[in-house]
């Protein structure tokens, strides 16, 4: 069965941890503040807002994220409590927790792309190189992500993403050692649990 084609970025999806150590699907639950405005879509990088609840970490550089959306819960005025794919823009409600991958170790595969959310591509020569991610809004249908990690890569230690490896299966056709997948690992000290600065 053919690898399915690399169409448009989707975000950040956990796979595994450095050193090979499987992703077991350890998450942390951590509140959102009823009335967020911002929408959290599955796969989005997201952070501590001021008041110390989750938001959408919207930064392409110098980002000081906490981990990845997985998903949100909270008690829906209609529903019960239900499981969404993604929290809502303005979500009333005083139980809400997004479902995050915040283990700072975690490696994430992600769509390279050029620019917004054209599909592009990188070559061995990238592995350790440093990267910055690319934020599309996700989608109200799916309930995905957009996030991508932009093809131009460099040294600097503000850009939040390093690139570890990629995915065999998305070698581009003609072109051997080039990928549209990546895997990616948070560079040293941008997440926020090893970020030596206080908040």
């Amino acid at each position: 069965m053919a690898y399915p084609t690399v169409s448009a970025p989707y975000g950040l999806i956990p796979i595994n941890l450095v050193g090979g150590r499987v992703f077991a699907g350890a998450t942390r639950q951590i509140p959102i503040g009823s009335g967020e405005g911002t929408a959290i879509f599955y796969g989005d990088v997201v952070a501590f807002n001021t008041d110390g609840n989750l938001t959408r970490d919207t930064s392409t550089d110098a980002a000081t994220p906490v981990g990845v959306f997985l998903g949100c819960s909270y008690t829906d005025p209609t529903f019960g409590k239900v499981f969404r794919q993604y929290y809502p823009a303005g979500t009333v409600a005083s139980d809400t927790v997004g479902i995050v991958c915040d283990d700072p170790d975690a490696l994430f595969k992600a769509a390279v792309v050029s620019t917004t959310t054209n599909i592009s591509y990188m070559g061995r020569t990238d592995v350790n190189r440093n990267a910055t991610l690319v934020q599309n809004d996700g989608s109200t249908v799916t309930g995905n992500s957009a996030v991508g990690i932009q093809s131009t890569t460099g040294t600097a230690t503000t850009l939040p993403v390093r690139i570890v490896d990629f995915v065999p299966e998305t070698t581009i056709a003609g072109e051997p050692g080039s990928y549209t997948e990546v895997i990616v690992k948070w560079v040293a000290g941008v997440h926020r649990y090893t970020n030596p600065t206080g908040v």
